[in-house]
């Protein structure tokens, strides 16, 4: 079973590295189209609306802009065009112009050519998307906002179009890797980085600040839609975009990188009101559409990036210019700050969309250049549990990262002096773990830390440089008007992040792809839940237990009146009888990590056997084993392993009652190779459908009061689990049962 922090550590790296992005980059060919018109003497932003609206990268960056400067329609409909009309001219050309160009030059072969037709699919799978979801959204009601309906389709798989980006070669190995498994991408994205696509998707269009509705679309386009909308309207987007992608991935244009079965649209065409007659209508234009497009664009244009660069060549001393302008009217605003200005700019850059490693960066960033600082380090106290905190260098000239560092496992994170007081103390004294882990070197002599507090807690700590150490006294009361100010933002951004996993995680529970629900028992999900619920019920119930055992065992010794000595003992066993159940829970609970290794198959089966004969206190049981001739070995935790199938064989062995009666465990491969398939098989009495429903529920049993606890199969479906395996029960009254089990070979 892979290990949960490092998945958790994968994914916090993979959403660190593609918030970096500012923006999407765009193919040579589209920057050869729009860049003439940004050198015209007398450019209007409506010039570049034909090119904005069909490229993804332009697109999420004006309408970014267009949020930012407020320059939406008032009655709430949306316009790309009239929004750029009312945005000046040169920040227009400035967000353009920030796009990056990617592959600009071109290569006749190697992994470049690989790369740009990826770019290019992806980008004409959005295309296709984008101009169905628009049809949709105008055949299903005159009330649904078409254009937003279009940019949405168009933005909706930003999450792929960002990993391509930030990380091509893992990236094209999972669409290799989807391509021959024929598997969802979502689940290729999960097994590898802990995440998915409308996850960093989702990310990506809040930094951006994209409008909401388009967001909901791009995080939600792969869920149950339908269910979703019916107690959230404004995820209704979301299902016209889900259908477009599905009627765009049988259309054949382009591709999205899953190489599954498209998903089924009945459901949300009837929800939706789109007939048949109306999906093929839509269906048919569809690749006219997409060729006007990929005209406007210059998809097919030959020697592409060599006419941008000509094209780059002729207006860079003029943009050189600028941005030396713009460099030197920066540093002028930082040399005149005070200390209000600070406070204020740290403020400014603060959206409702910002993470708390975003403010984190502003914060430190701002610091080292108000107070003149030497090198910034800023690190959030990680959540409960969790070995791995995040973390900010601003080195010098302002030059920032994020970074993810091991906690401490001999020291406080946050050492207790600052815990809940502001104090100004010499970081080496107390953080030195941390700069151990930096691949700078702080000066200790200089490098004072202090705590950043929201609610007279720390959350986080930032160490700088003091180039004279001997202010710091001096300017202790900015400090701390400072650090309260950074930590209060700080505070309500993590606050907000542990809401919006929340949802998150609820979002993935009821939309998991079909390839994981096919690979995950029924009762995994309610399994899970009872383990946590068990973990706390056990941790607070087992004080009291004891107090009560001790107290009545002392009780009871010193009792003369035999009466009372006697309640006092049955109180002192009741206890001790609770406390043990107690342990089953916690053992349930919170069972120890499995330790896998190389194991025989036929001896796992013998050492099951013997166990499941000490469970009923029998001297022999009827087992008959049929192992298949390629089946040699497995990789797994033996010990779980045997106890698990002792408990399935002991349960076979009670289904006779009072009489015996064989009992049979066949082994053979499984269809996919990767796995073995273990069936015991019994004639005994048989279970109703409703108990084979409850029958790995913790503590279910059909026998009388006074039997034993019933955790037997809660355990074996618990440790299965635990080893990547699966079991599931087919029972029929007085027709026996068969409790099938796979376990992995690797």
């Amino acid at each position: 079973m892979p290990d949960e922090s490092i998945n958790t550590r994968v994914a916090l790296e993979t959403e660190l590295t593609v918030s970096r992005l500012d923006s999407l980059s765009t193919l040579p060919c589209i920057a050869a189209k729009f860049f003439p018109r940004l050198l015209q003497g007398r450019f209007t932003p409506s010039a570049l609306a034909d090119i904005i609206e069909s490229d993804p990268a332009l697109a999420g960056r004006i309408l970014s802009l267009i949020e930012q400067r407020g320059a939406g329609l008032p009655d709430g409909r949306f316009s790309l065009r009239q929004g750029l009309d009312k945005l000046p001219a040169n920040d227009v050309r400035d967000a353009v112009l920030s796009i990056k160009v990617s592959q600009a030059f071109d290569l006749d072969d190697g992994i470049d050519k690989e790369r740009a037709a990826t770019k290019k699919n992806l980008l004409l799978h959005s295309l296709a998307v984008a101009c169905c979801a628009k049809d949709i959204a105008k055949a299903a009601s005159p009330q649904m906002d078409s254009e937003l309906a279009y940019f949405a389709g168009l933005l909706h798989d930003i999450g792929k179009l960002a990993l391509e980006e930030t990380m091509p070669k893992s990236f094209a190995g999972m669409i290799e890797e989807a391509k021959s498994t024929k598997k969802c991408l979502r689940v290729i994205e999960q097994k590898h980085l802990g995440t998915d696509h409308t996850i960093i998707g989702k990310r990506l269009g809040q930094q951006w600040r994209l409008p909401h509705l388009i967001v909901l679309a791009i995080w939600l386009h792969h869920s149950q839609t339908v269910t979703i909308a019916e107690d959230m309207p404004e995820a209704r987007i979301a299902a016209v975009v889900q259908l477009a992608d599905s009627i765009a991935h049988r259309s054949g244009i382009g591709w999205a990188g899953s190489f599954d079965s498209p998903e089924p649209i009945e459901t949300i065409s009837q929800w939706l009101a789109i007939s048949p007659e109306q999906k093929q209508q839509i269906s048919s234009k569809l690749p006219e559409t997409i060729r006007q497009k990929s005209n406007i664009l210059g998809l097919y244009l030959p020697k592409a990036g060599a006419n941008y660069c000509k094209i780059v060549h002729g207006g860079a001393a003029q943009l050189a210019r600028q941005h030396t302008e713009l460099s030197n009217q920066n540093q002028r605003l930082q040399s005149d700050s005070i200390h209000l200005d600070f406070i204020t700019d740290f403020l400014s850059g603060i959206n409702s969309m910002s993470t708390a490693i975003d403010i984190a960066e502003n914060f430190a960033t701002r610091w080292q250049q108000f107070y003149q600082t030497g090198m910034v380090c800023l690190y959030l106290a990680p959540p409960g549990g969790s070995q791995t905190l995040e973390a900010v260098v601003v080195e010098e000239l302002s030059h920032s990262r994020m970074v993810c560092l091991n906690a401490s496992v001999e020291t406080s994170v946050i050492p207790k002096t600052i815990a809940n007081n502001f104090a100004i103390l010499d970081a080496y004294d107390y953080i030195d773990w941390l700069f151990e882990q930096l691949d700078v070197e702080f000066d200790a002599n200089r490098t004072k830390m202090m705590p950043l507090l929201s609610g007279g807690k720390a959350i986080g700590v930032i160490a700088f440089e003091l180039n004279y150490p001997g202010d710091a006294e001096l300017f202790e009361e900015k400090f701390r008007t400072s650090a309260s100010i950074g930590g209060s933002a700080l505070g309500m951004a993590l606050a907000q992040q542990k809401q919006q996993r929340f949802a998150e995680r609820f979002a993935q529970l009821i939309s998991k792809p079909m390839d994981i629900q096919a690979q995950t028992a029924p009762a995994d999900n309610s399994l899970n839940a009872l383990a946590e619920m068990a973990a706390g019920a056990a941790h607070e119930l087992n004080n009291p237990l004891a107090v009560i055992s001790g107290r009545a065992q002392l009780l009871a010794e010193a009792e003369s009146d035999q009466e009372k000595k006697r309640m006092l003992e049955q109180i002192y066993e009741n206890s001790r009888e609770a406390s043990a159940i107690i342990e089953n829970l916690m053992g349930f609970a919170e069972p120890p990590k499995p330790r896998a290794a190389r194991t025989d198959v036929k001896q796992m089966l013998d050492e099951a056997i013997e166990l499941a004969k000490q469970k009923i206190n029998a001297a022999n049981i009827d087992v008959q084993i049929a192992i298949a001739e390629d089946i040699e070995s497995i990789f797994l935790d033996s010990a779980q392993a045997v106890s698990a199938i002792a408990n399935v064989i002991s349960n076979a062995a009670e289904s006779y009652g009072e009489k015996a009666g064989p009992i049979t465990i066949a082994a053979e491969a499984a269809e996919s190779g990767d796995s073995i398939k273990l069936q015991i098989s019994d004639n005994g009495c048989g279970m109703d459908a409703e108990t084979v429903q409850k029958a790995a529920q913790p503590f279910f049993s059909v026998k009388a009061a006074g039997r034993k606890r019933g955790m037997g199969l809660a355990y074996a479906v618990r440790f299965i689990q635990l080893n990547k395996g699966s079991l599931s029960i087919t029972s029929k009254p007085g027709s026996g049962t068969t409790v099938t089990i796979c376990l992995p070979c690797k």
